[in-house]
């Protein structure tokens, strides 16, 4: 039998790639939804019940902010790569997995958030992302921001008035990186096939 015309020759080889970068992005997202939700508990000044880290013009935010940021580039790629229901499916994964090593409300607070933050998510990224990759990572990162964090805090209990405006700048940070990355990855060839060859 005759393989698909994509997965013969350098379509072959771009399949690998593009598996193994799939592959890569949801640890990544996995890793990253978990890590934030440890880190909130044990890493950084301790101010009421939660930690936080400074992010810049003398704002702070809780120490989770970098790794929850870094989940919204993470997020996009696989989308792109391997498709929303792998992106869902990820979610669950780290929030199973910060049960156990943050506390249940934490856990309960991030899934649920993350959650309500794909679906902003898919009605930004989406339609962006066949004909702009980078703005596409920047601008669902930027709206996904604002509604991730005001709805963790909330569900955390952690006060607005304290950690929102530094949760903000901190995810900005890294998602205008993110923006960046997603431009020279855009050059590479998993990131160059059809955004209709990606699995729903």
């Amino acid at each position: 039998m005759r393989a698909p015309r994509l997965l013969r020759g350098p379509g072959l080889h771009l399949g690998r790639a593009r598996a193994t970068v799939a592959a890569a992005a949801l640890a990544v997202y996995v890793g990253s939804i978990a890590g934030a939700n440890w880190m909130i508990s044990h890493l950084g000044e301790a101010i009421g019940a939660s930690r936080y880290l400074p992010v810049g013009f003398g704002l702070h935010a809780p120490s989770g902010v970098y790794m929850a940021a870094l989940t919204f580039v993470a997020r996009d790629v696989v989308q792109r790569l391997a498709g929303t229901r792998a992106g869902v499916a990820a979610i669950a994964a780290g929030a199973a997995i910060s049960w156990w090593i943050s506390t249940p409300v934490l856990a309960v607070a991030s899934g649920v958030t993350f959650l309500v933050s794909e679906s902003c998510d898919f009605l930004v990224f989406t339609p962006l992302q066949a004909r702009a990759f980078p703005l596409a990572v920047v601008a669902s990162g930027l709206v996904g921001d604002v509604v991730d964090s005001t709805l963790f805090l909330t569900l955390a209990g952690i006060p607005l008035s304290v950690a929102l405006p530094g949760q903000l700048l901190g995810k900005a940070w890294v998602m205008l990186a993110g923006g960046l990355l997603a431009a020279l990855l855009r050059q590479t060839g998993p990131f160059r096939l059809p955004a209709a060859a990606v699995t729903q």
